[in-house]
């Protein structure tokens, strides 16, 4: 009788078995507005990774600062594997040299899971633009020096923003930098001829480059020419050997988020960046799926921020 009194007792006393994880929904934030390209691929990995997860992944979109709200927000959420963040090149390479006031660190505060997405940027001239190669450009803009060849950016501190940099420092030439509001602002600026060049990620002005109505696209940022646009040669290949620029969108859990946690997540990612509809979704968009995981992105994003970081104290930037 005692016997049965113990077993009773310890019965009650053990604590419940843990559920396997995920056993709800997983919630994927976007530190950026709905319908940009951080969105769209957002979106994306989270439809993808729900047949590995076997569970619902939601998307819940928190833009400000740059991408800083949103990434804030995940790397101060439970360290469970139920809130993730859809970091970019900006909030996890540049940001931290822009802002003096980070909410969190990029490199300490959370775990890297997956690439989910690389794009090239694109150079890109109005349609009736005397710019034909990029060697055109770079010749106008040692030529004008004191008038200036003006490029359109999203923004200050934007990655397209620093690609304009890198490319005057690399080619020896300066430009003068014009910030906008997003694409939506800068690509009619260029079409309109108030500005010379446009500087964007591929998938934004990818529809109006192959429309040829009202802007033409030069040559693109990547190492690679890229599928979506085979026309257009790389600054490499337009002069400038060794130029490499992409834009990218990665996924990023809590710091101390539990290894098992962090297998299943990474696991379901690779899964998913595997899938062929979500590979033509991409290539569509002119954009490939990412093939980093783990500790392999967390090394190619501090490469990143080394790139980055020298360019941005060279040259003085600072986000407004």
């Amino acid at each position: 009788m005692k016997c049965l009194a113990v077993a009773a007792l310890t019965a009650l006393c053990a604590p419940a078995a843990q559920a396997a994880y995920p056993d709800h929904p997983v919630t994927v934030v976007v530190p950026y507005p709905p319908g940009g390209a951080a969105d769209i691929f957002g979106r994306a990995i989270a439809h993808a990774m729900e047949p590995g997860l076997k569970q619902t992944v939601l998307v819940e979109n928190r833009p400000g600062a740059g991408g800083n709200v949103g990434m804030a927000h995940v790397a101060r959420s439970a360290a469970d594997g139920y809130t993730l963040g859809l970091g970019t090149i900006g909030t996890q390479s540049i940001n931290q040299f822009l802002y003096d006031n980070m909410p969190f660190d990029p490199a300490q505060d959370l775990v890297p899971i997956a690439l989910v997405s690389t794009t090239p940027n694109v150079l890109a001239v109005r349609t009736d633009s005397p710019f034909k190669t990029l060697a055109d450009v770079i010749a106008a803009a040692k030529a004008r020096k004191d008038n200036k060849i003006t490029y359109a950016s999203p923004g200050v501190g934007s990655s397209v923003h620093l690609t304009g940099a890198y490319f005057e420092a690399v080619a020896g030439i300066e430009l003068l930098h014009v910030p906008f509001k997003g694409t939506s602002a800068s690509l009619p600026a260029v079409a309109g001829g108030q500005v010379d060049l446009l500087f964007d990620n591929l998938p934004g002005s990818l529809a109006q480059i192959r429309d040829g109505s009202r802007v033409r696209g030069i040559a693109v940022t990547s190492l690679q020419r890229d599928p979506a646009v085979p026309d257009l040669p790389t600054f490499a290949e337009a002069g400038l050997p060794g130029f490499d620029v992409t834009a990218w969108f990665a996924l990023y859990a809590p710091r101390g988020t539990p290894e098992p946690v962090v297998r299943a997540l990474i696991d379901a990612a690779r899964a998913g960046l595997k899938a062929p509809e979500l590979g033509r979704q991409f290539a569509a968009m002119g954009a490939q799926p990412g093939t980093l995981f783990g500790a392999d992105l967390g090394a190619f994003e501090q490469r990143e921020r080394d790139k980055w970081g020298k360019l941005v104290k060279q040259r003085g930037i600072a986000a407004k």
